[in-house]
Order: C-alpha cells, then structure tokens, then sequence
C-alpha cells in the first residue's frame, strides 16, 4: 500500500501513510496572528455552530500540510502545504504516479499489472467544519512469471490435462 497524507487533525492519518503532526500556533491561542483575521482568502467568513472559526479564519487548514509516507521516488516526500481547493487534484495526481511506477516496475521485470486502485479520502477540519481531502492510498497487484519454480511447472501440466478436450467439436 502506498500513499500520501495531510497532516494535521486528520482521523485518517494513522491508516494512511505518515505521522500525526498537530498543527500548533506559535505561543497564543490564534497561532500569533489576529484573531477574525482571515488567513484563507476567498472561503466563507460565516462559523457554523459548534466550530471554533470560519473556513477563512482556519489556521489548522491554513497549516495543512502533506507528506508522501512511501519509499517510491514521487512528489511530497518533504511535507507539503496544499490550499484544500486544489488538494483533490493533487492528492489524486500523486496517487497516479504511484500506479504509473507500478506499471513501469511490471514491464521492467518481466510481470503484469493485475490491478491497480486508488482510493482518496476525505475529513472534516474539527476548527472550522469544511470538508477535506485528507490523503490518498494506491494499492497495486502485480504478477510476475516463475517457469523455474518446480511447484509452478506442475501446476502448469496440472491445468494442461484439465483442459485437454475442451475444445474439441465433435459436429458431422
């Protein structure tokens, strides 16, 4: 399994690839900065009941950051900030190159990609109640060929004598 994920208060960082990493302000309450000051541009200022801040005032979606958990030359292998309107397209593009490794290690030894899924997910920010990409996982099956394998060789006869016959047309 190989995947990336967002740190931060992410439920789902300990099953995906990665470590917890709180996200923490510098000394005060509100990261150091003004509080009602908006840090994420362009997101709604209104708090929904029960949350702590506004999707613009959000320092914890501010200071998301992502980090590739796998031992694959792709991106994010250093942590990573990404604005949570674009994480969707780039937590997907990073799963891709993970299934394209994967085809391009099948075709260097010889095997063949038997399936490859890719599953993203999502959270909910506990600051401020949005919705967002959370991190992504690959999972691949691969199968290579072993005609030295003995086990294998009689497997093979094994099959052959199974379907001897079944082909046959016996139409006059």
């Amino acid at each position: 399994m190989i995947g990336i994920s967002g740190y931060g208060n992410s439920p789902l960082t300990g099953y995906i690839y990665g470590s917890y990493a709180g996200v923490s302000g510098a000394g005060s309450a509100d990261g150091g900065q003004k509080v009602g000051a908006v840090k994420n541009p362009g997101e709604s200022t209104k708090v929904s009941p029960g949350r702590k801040s506004s999707p613009a005032e959000c320092q914890t979606c501010k200071e998301r950051k992502y980090q590739d958990g796998s031992d694959e030359n792709v991106s994010f292998k250093s942590a990573q900030h990404i604005s949570p309107a674009e994480a969707g397209a780039r937590v997907r593009a990073h799963e891709q190159e993970h299934v394209a490794n994967a085809y391009s290690k099948a075709e260097e030894k010889g095997g063949k990609v038997i399936n490859a899924s890719v599953s993203i997910h999502t959270a909910i920010c506990p600051e401020c109640g949005r919705t967002y990409v959370s991190g992504g996982l690959t999972r691949t099956s691969i199968k290579y060929p072993n005609e030295s394998n003995p086990y294998q060789k009689n497997k093979k006869a094994n099959d052959g004598l199974g379907m001897k016959g079944q082909s046959v047309d016996m139409a006059i």
